[in-house]
């Protein structure tokens, strides 16, 4: 963790062994500690181990591009109120440390600890982290275990409430790895290409016997050249791809070019950077990834 939190100051309620990955507006009187994250699929993992315990937060709202974001005078405000933030690191939140140096007094924690990251392989953010490590259950895990430490370390009576939600929690990744093991085991090896507009699929790729390729390694270069138009193109013909795939939170219209000139299917969106609506189609992390399988499954099998 970046920075050790101190012990908790103020009162907490009683704490809950389940989460539902969402949260209404909080009320004025709420009086438990607030912790803010800085995107959205933080916030559902954060709530899974605090229960209602500790007032969980995203900075940015649900749908937003997470790389560029710029936060806004009302997310300083609300910032300047919480115990801690919750980073993911590896680069991701290239705002974050303008956040940082205007709340000297708030320590932040990056989730990423421990994990050894994956380098991005070309362009202008070649050697440097991917930081989508959280699309891989096996690592999202590790952010589990450091949600429970910097709770702890916040609110050292809630321990024994972290830990059994963290278990609790931890069985569920574990359940959703082997349902992508079985799954995509269905699919013909040679149709295991998961072409996606940013390279966010790396260690979900790695760890499940994928090839990834993509437009733009990271979403902050969403700039199509001719030349990385062209090679995935080519991939995708000379593998004979069924399907390409695009974000939720950026524009498909590249990769649907991709489509037609490759002779392949737009075969939908994945969600990555951000959790839907809670009545979406991905209102939690483990009902993304569910939906994110279902979408690539479907594309890559023809069906």
């Amino acid at each position: 963790m970046a920075v050790l939190v101190p012990p908790l100051l103020v009162g907490c309620g009683p704490g809950l062994l389940t989460g539902s990955g969402t949260s209404g507006k909080p009320s004025d009187a709420d009086s438990r500690p607030l912790v803010l994250t800085t995107f959205t699929i933080l916030a559902d993992m954060a709530r899974q181990v605090a229960g209602d315990r500790v007032r969980v937060e995203s900075i940015t709202k649900l749908g937003a591009e997470i790389h560029g974001y710029e936060p806004t005078p009302s997310d300083l405000k609300r910032a300047s109120g919480a115990q801690m933030v919750l980073e993911n690191g590896m680069g991701l939140e290239r705002w974050a440390q303008r956040f940082y140096a205007t709340l000297p007094d708030v320590p932040h924690v990056t989730l990423t600890e421990g994990i050894t990251p994956l380098p991005i392989a070309s362009d202008a953010y070649r050697g440097k982290p991917n930081p989508h490590a959280w699309m891989s259950p096996r690592l999202a895990k590790v952010y589990v275990q450091n949600i429970r430490r910097a709770l702890t370390e916040l609110d050292p009576a809630g321990a024994e409430i972290y830990r059994r939600n963290a278990e609790r929690y931890d069985g569920e990744l574990d359940a959703l790895d082997k349902e992508l093991q079985a799954s995509l085991a269905l699919i013909p090896p040679r149709q295991r290409v998961l072409a996606s507009c940013e390279g966010a699929f790396s260690y979900l790729a790695r760890d499940y016997g994928l090839t990834e390729a993509y437009l733009w390694p990271v979403n902050a270069e969403s700039q199509v050249t001719p030349q990385r138009m062209a090679s995935l193109i080519a991939l995708v013909k000379e593998r004979r791809v069924p399907a390409v795939f695009c974000e939720s939170t950026v524009s498909a219209e590249p990769q649907k070019q991709v489509a037609r000139e490759s002779g392949a299917r737009f075969g939908g969106v994945f969600y990555v950077d951000s959790l839907s609506l809670p009545g979406g189609p991905a209102p939690n992390l483990l009902e993304l990834q569910r939906r994110n399988l279902k979408t690539l499954r479907a594309g890559l099998a023809g069906s």
